[in-house]
């Protein structure tokens, strides 16, 4: 496996024909990212070429969010790639990146990228689109693989790749989970081990709303004020609680795919999660 800290490299070692994956991390990676390269390589069988990326994205943080702190494991991530069959590691830092200030950004659509999360961390699809896009035309591939766990993440890619046509399919991995049924994610390593134990309330939360709204009930704010109480009395400071339909997350209508979608804070950590129905 080779792996390349500048642009120039990696278009080098692109050349040729063979189809290219693309799965696009800030490292730290876990089970979860894994599955996504394998998912890579299922996509672009055994001749194909998998690019991960490891690049951790000043534009998608806010000033008092944790950018500072994200872990930093390259070596460790190099190698488990490595493990799953990773052809191309992009490591770049951030004078490779954004050798001078980055005043050409994709802004998404307000409607799309200004609730949930985008409302809970302003200008954060912006950073998301802009460095997705920049990678995209870094790699130029042919397939990208994002997880569902981030889910109004991949509804944003998706979006942007067809509004701009670009010449890449987009594929959604599935959200990992450890036996316990807590979503894996880079910061779950914040959490002590009580607090992982805790951390199951979230999803437990959303199944409730999910069963709840199967079971007949269709008054969507009492719903999700119950369930972010649920939270709050388990000392959690949730942000949003919320039933969606998984197409445009709109208000769900009968008959209509959903997704519950939610993120709060456990102790100085915050976690999100999504289920389907």
């Amino acid at each position: 496996m080779q792996i390349h800290h500048n642009i120039a490299g990696l278009r080098a070692a692109l050349q040729g024909d063979a189809p290219v994956a693309f799965v696009p991390t800030m490292g730290n990676l876990h089970d979860g990212h894994l599955a996504l390269v394998t998912q890579a390589r299922e996509a672009v069988g055994p001749t194909g070429r998998i690019v991960a990326s490891v690049f951790v994205n000043r534009l998608q943080f806010a000033p008092h969010e944790d950018f500072d702190r994200y872990p930093r494991t390259l070596q460790r991530d190099a190698e488990l790639l490595a493990g799953v069959g990773c052809d191309l590691v992009f490591a770049p830092d951030e004078a490779t990146m954004y050798p001078e200030p980055q005043g050409y950004k994709v802004h998404p659509p307000v409607e799309l990228a200004d609730i949930l999360e985008g409302h809970f961390r302003p200008g954060f699809f912006i950073g998301v689109c802009t460095v997705v896009a920049k990678l995209f035309n870094i790699v130029q591939p042919d397939v990208a693989v994002f997880g569902k766990k981030d889910y109004q993440q991949l509804m944003v890619i998706r979006r942007m790749v067809d509004q701009m046509a670009l010449p890449i399919r987009i594929l959604a991995g599935e959200t990992r989970r450890s036996d316990t049924g807590l979503a894996l994610s880079s910061r779950n390593g914040y959490l002590s081990d009580a607090e992982k134990q805790r951390a199951l309330l979230l999803s437990q939360t959303l199944r409730g709303l999910i069963q709840a709204w199967q079971g007949g009930a269709r008054d969507i704010e009492r719903l999700e004020a119950a369930a972010m109480l649920t939270l709050r009395d388990a000392g959690w400071l949730p942000d949003y609680m919320t039933l969606r339909r998984q197409h445009d997350l709109g208000t769900p209508r009968d008959g209509e795919p959903l997704v519950a979608l939610g993120a709060a804070k456990l102790g100085q950590t915050r976690l999100i999660d999504n289920l389907e129905a």
